[in-house]
């Protein structure tokens, strides 16, 4: 079947665009969070076209006066990759790699916006992610962040948010390939196997810096995918660190983060040294992440629109769906023994089973 796509020189196989290889869990995923400096608002989208599923859905959430709000769409693809609506959130490329906006209108649930994403710093492509259980490819993909600013507004419930360029900023991701979306296997592994996954990532931003730290790690706590960069903002090329770790302290009967140090190696041989302090709780399944009802590629019909929210405040179970969060984050960086620069950032954690460095040993038991 031939689509929009096939107009533009971007094939990467003699199929047509609608097709991506052979694999069901095939998906490609626009991310965004964007807050002001000191954490008194933030937002957060996410979009996801999964094209052997033939669904695309999107999700659009915002934090008023400590609620969270959730607005979430699904429809069927039709093939068609380009068309990048979901019914009344739709995404739009202004410049490749330095400009998008994403723009929302739902009169039923009295829910709108307009806000425009500006580079602050250059996309960084992080490692590929490839990760087997067994011989089966459980994940396998490639993300592109970039840290910027946003202007526009946000209206939910007859309270308006004007975002200026000055006091939001933020992170975007694109992340496409393979990693488990929809209905689950109905046959799973062969022996089956108790699930874990351990996953940090934290984009930072300074005044006139970015930095990106992330880790998978398995239950020894040995990591699989781990990196660091430091960027300057506007068009400076970014350091990617010689090696990097985390130490996480973790809130008592929880898994989440009460504090963290970040550590960065420079290639000469220089420290960075990061000290990130959550302030509170950005819940991922606001966006679809782990959610019960609005699961990422799940089938809703031929156009589905939804919307929940909840005060974050509130929340104090750490197990699914809650135990996937974003943390917004005071930080504070000294970059080879020099002075203190603060910044903001998210510290997102999502933690499942066993994890022998930080004392957790089963599928969700909490710090003690």
């Amino acid at each position: 079947m031939l689509t929009k796509g096939d107009e533009y020189p971007i094939h990467q196989t003699a199929e047509p665009i609608a097709y991506s290889g052979t694999d069901r869990n095939f998906y490609d995923r626009y991310f965004f969070n964007g807050y002001t400096w000191d954490g008194s608002s933030f937002f957060g989208a996410a979009f996801g076209v999964y094209p052997h599923l033939n669904i695309m859905d999107a999700s659009f959430s915002v934090v008023i006066d400590g609620v969270q709000h959730n607005l979430h769409a699904s429809r069927v693809l039709n093939m068609e990759r380009l068309d990048l609506q979901v019914g009344p959130i739709s995404i739009e490329i202004i410049e490749p790699l330095t400009s998008l906006r994403i723009r929302v209108d739902s009169p039923e649930h009295d829910f709108k916006a307009d806000v425009t994403f500006h580079k602050r710093a250059k996309a960084l492509e992080e490692p590929r992610f490839t990760y087997r259980q067994g011989p089966r490819s459980f994940m396998d993909y490639t993300r592109m962040t970039q840290n910027g600013t946003y202007e526009g507004w946000i209206e939910v419930k007859g309270k308006r948010v004007e975002i200026t360029r000055d006091k939001f900023v933020g992170t975007r991701d694109r992340s496409w390939g393979v990693r488990p979306v929809g209905m689950a296997d109905p046959q799973p592994l062969a022996p089956p196997r108790d699930p874990q996954f351990y996953w940090i990532w934290s984009p930072l931003n300074f005044e006139n810096a970015i930095t990106l730290y992330h880790n998978n790690a398995d239950a020894d706590g040995k990591s699989w995918n781990t990196a660091a960069v430091l960027c300057p903002t506007g068009d400076g090329e970014p350091t990617k660190m010689k090696s990097c770790r985390s130490e996480i302290d973790f809130m008592s009967g929880s898994r989440h983060a009460k504090g963290a140090k970040l550590f960065f190696e420079k290639p000469n041989g220089g420290q960075i040294e990061i000290k990130v302090t959550p302030k509170w709780n950005f819940y991922m399944v606001g966006l679809g992440y782990g959610s019960p009802d609005w699961n990422h590629g799940g089938y809703k019909g031929e156009l589905e629109v939804g919307y929940d929210c909840f005060r974050t405040d509130e929340i104090t179970s750490c197990a699914p769906p809650h135990l996937h969060i974003q943390a917004f984050s005071e930080v504070e960086m000294v970059d080879e023994g020099g002075p203190v620069q603060k910044g903001a950032g998210v510290l997102e954690q999502m933690i499942i089973g066993p994890h022998a460095p930080s004392g957790f040993k089963d599928l969700l038991d909490m710090a003690p």
